[in-house]
């Protein structure tokens, strides 16, 4: 027996998804322990060990774990909570104040009394630095090693855990900073050290300073928590390959994780993604829109034909330039607090009951209202069967906490609070869509939507109806999606060089000599990796803009095209990207393009899980109703009495007319009386609004079309 096991360590809960060829994938939760996450990832081995047939001693399971794929928000959290690494920063004279001046630009224009982010490294711990190089690198003003070792004392006073080294123009000669980081290397051996030309060589001042900040704040806390996790994984005998996910949607090596910490700021919601293709391709579809609505937050991304990569974002109002997922999250999840704002207005999040105390129905100790309390008192759960039967679910708490605190102040009843804080959350969240659809320049009426994460597939016929999307596609492994995804991701190292040229007059030569040396350092990494050379892939994207313009526009180009010095082909391709994120272009006006930056992607395949295509059942799922409960419709405004289905009991073909609950262990889904669904033969929940058959034709067999 070979296993493969993702692991998805979330703010509420621990997912686990184990793959077994010629089996389908086998799902687990357990609650995170987020004083130590690895705990909770033991205990949930230990509950898979328990679970297998015969039951497995723990370390006999180990010991069949070929591979574990790990999550973890452990840096995100960190930056969310302002409980980083204490860090120091060396820098260029006459800059260090550039953590805190940003690029300059209000982030809330009319808002007079918004103030800035406190930066991650206090004034008084970063120092400038003399020493100066020109933008092409050459040496202006030599480097003051006496301040750079003055610098150091100065961090050694104050304890300095982490030191993050980030000189102007360095991207272009890293000469300054190498001698820099030798410095501290040999004065403060267990410093964490993150060097901007190790981290991002890349133009941008602000963006390379705020990222190798970013990785020093948190490297020291990702070091730790991985030794935990190896520490108990090699005690319970676990001898196989450990894998970090990393932003991009791939992952990376522990070791190459604790040097470069960032790049695992959106770690945990990175595997959704992949796993929305996986599931929407058996329709036909290359594109969709995946969510997962956890404990604490909300994601949402696009994807069509591979997930949507961007090169630079924010979190927690701090930049990053480093490539991830272009995934929005927002403080939405099961655990949302309900509160009423000066105005009077109903809030939902982003505060959170998390996991401990949790919301109030757990009956851990929480007395505030959250999106969980509100799913209870509609009727979308069963406070008997919520996690198949092992957490008890308290409805009067839950009644209490939303009368206390949401009813008795609006004047409304316990249940009219209860479907107002549903409506707010689906609206939050549906926000969140339109911001990586629309914003993006893409219609979310094309793309079929994938609900995951616990709570998800609760909210998503609401969520549907208000942005029109007419198709749903809930897997049986929603709860765990990114847990899954995890498992059917490739080895990424991510690459960049600047390269500031207009493209007609660019050096081709020197170019493909650029991406040749990225290419070169990402093949020796995946050597090392173990990935045959035939499992090896290269992808090449430039940063282009219209001269003078501000923002760049990152373009997929075929190595061959650089090769040939195809400007025409290349600067096509920028025109089209560029009309359709802007819904413009100035190719007519024959406006020159730029090249800023290049960038080098190498992959290396991985084994993937086989999935297992279900006989076809029938139409006829009656026999999986397990009963009948009174649940809120939207559309009414009012409860009714709707069936009940056990999930677990629903095969291929099967369909189930809206209004209905479908309970599973790990998640409920309601069909709300707008939308019918049917079951497809990776044994998904394929929802679709009433009258749109069309949109599930693969799913039904023609005999039954005919009928």
């Amino acid at each position: 027996m070979t296993l493969k096991i993702g692991i998805d360590v979330g703010g509420t809960f621990t997912d686990f998804v184990v793959a077994r060829d010629g089996a389908p994938p086998r799902i687990f939760k357990t609650l995170s322990t987020p004083a130590d996450p690895s705990i909770a990832v033991v205990n949930g081995l230990a509950d898979i060990a328990a679970a297998m047939d015969p039951p497995l001693a723990l370390g006999e399971l180990a010991g069949a774990i070929d591979t574990i794929v790990h999550g973890t928000t452990v840096t995100t959290n960190a930056t969310l909570t302002s409980r980083g690494a204490k860090c120091g920063l060396l820098t260029t004279e006459g800059v260090r104040d550039a953590l805190e001046m940003r690029r300059g630009i209000r982030e809330e224009q009319y808002n007079n009394r918004a103030t800035n982010v406190r930066p991650l490294v206090p004034r008084a711990r970063r120092r400038g630095i003399p020493g100066r190089l020109d933008r092409d690198g050459r040496e202006a003003r030599p480097l003051d090693l006496d301040a750079v070792r003055e610098a150091i004392r100065l961090f050694q006073r104050e304890n300095v855990q982490a030191v993050a080294i980030c000189f102007m123009n360095s991207f272009a000669n890293p000469a300054h900073e190498q001698a820099a980081a030798e410095l501290v290397r040999r004065e403060m051996p267990q410093a964490y050290l993150s060097v901007s030309t190790e981290v991002l060589p890349s133009i941008r001042f602000y963006e390379r300073v705020s990222t190798t900040a970013l990785n020093a704040y948190v490297g020291p806390l990702l070091g730790h928590y991985l030794d935990q996790l190896a520490g108990r994984l090699k005690e319970i005998g676990f001898q196989g390959l450990l894998l970090i996910m990393q932003s991009n949607g791939g992952v990376i090596s522990p070791a190459l994780a604790r040097a470069k910490a960032a790049l695992t700021l959106l770690s945990g919601p990175a595997g959704g993604p992949g796993a929305g293709l996986h599931y929407v391709a058996a329709h036909g579809h290359d594109r969709c829109i995946t969510t997962d609505m956890g404990g604490t937050s909300f994601e949402a991304s696009v994807a069509v034909a591979t997930p949507l990569v961007k090169n630079d974002g924010e979190i927690a109002r701090h930049r990053i330039a480093l490539p991830m997922l272009d995934i929005h999250t927002i403080g939405a999840g099961g655990g949302s607090i309900g509160w009423i704002d000066e105005g009077g207005m109903l809030r939902m999040g982003p505060q959170s009951a998390g996991a401990d105390p949790g919301p109030a129905c757990y009956g851990r100790g929480g007395q505030l209202p959250t999106t969980t309390d509100a799913n209870l008192v509609l009727g979308y759960l069963d406070g008997g069967y919520f996690a198949g039967g092992r957490i008890r679910l308290d409805l009067e708490a839950a009644r209490r906490a939303i009368e206390r605190h949401i009813a008795q102040p609006m004047g409304l009843s316990i249940e009219e609070a209860a479907a107002g804080m549903y409506r707010v959350a689906c609206n939050n969240m549906a926000q969140g869509i339109r911001e990586v659809t629309i914003k993006r320049g893409f219609d979310p009426r094309e793309f079929p939507v994938i609900p995951a994460g616990g709570a998800g597939p609760i909210h998503a016929c609401l969520i549907s109806q208000e942005l029109e999307i007419p198709l749903q596609l809930v897997p049986r492994e929603a709860s765990v999606l990114c847990a899954f995804g995890m498992l059917m991701c490739e080895l990424r190292h991510d690459f960049v060089r600047t390269f500031v040229s207009r493209l007609e007059a660019a050096d081709w030569q020197r170019l493909a000599a650029v991406i040749e040396d990225m290419a070169g350092e990402g093949e020796r990494q995946l050597e090392a990796e173990g990935v045959p050379r035939p499992r090896r892939r290269c992808e090449v994207t430039l940063d282009c803009r219209y001269v003078k313009q501000y923002h760049e526009v990152s373009v997929k180009v075929p190595r061959a095209a650089v090769a040939a010095g195809d400007a025409q082909a290349i600067g096509q391709a920028f025109h089209a990207e560029h009309h359709r994120l802007y819904g413009y272009s100035l190719e007519r006006e024959g406006s020159p393009v730029e090249i800023i930056n290049v960038r080098v992607q190498v992959i290396g395949e991985t084994d993937k899980p086989v999935s297992r295509a279900e006989p076809w059942a029938g139409s006829d799922g009656s026999g999986a109703v397990k009963g009948r409960r009174a649940v809120y419709l939207p559309e009414t405004r009012a409860f009714a009495q709707v069936p009940v289905y056990a999930g677990e009991r629903l095969r291929h073909g099967n369909r189930v007319d809206g209004p209905a609950v479908i309970e599973l262990e790990t998640t409920a889904i309601f069909v709300s009386a707008g939308f019918d669904c049917v079951v497809d033969a990776l044994g998904s929940f394929v929802l679709f609004a009433k009258g749109r058959e069309d949109l599930v034709a693969s799913c039904i067999r023609a005999e039954e079309v005919a009928a």
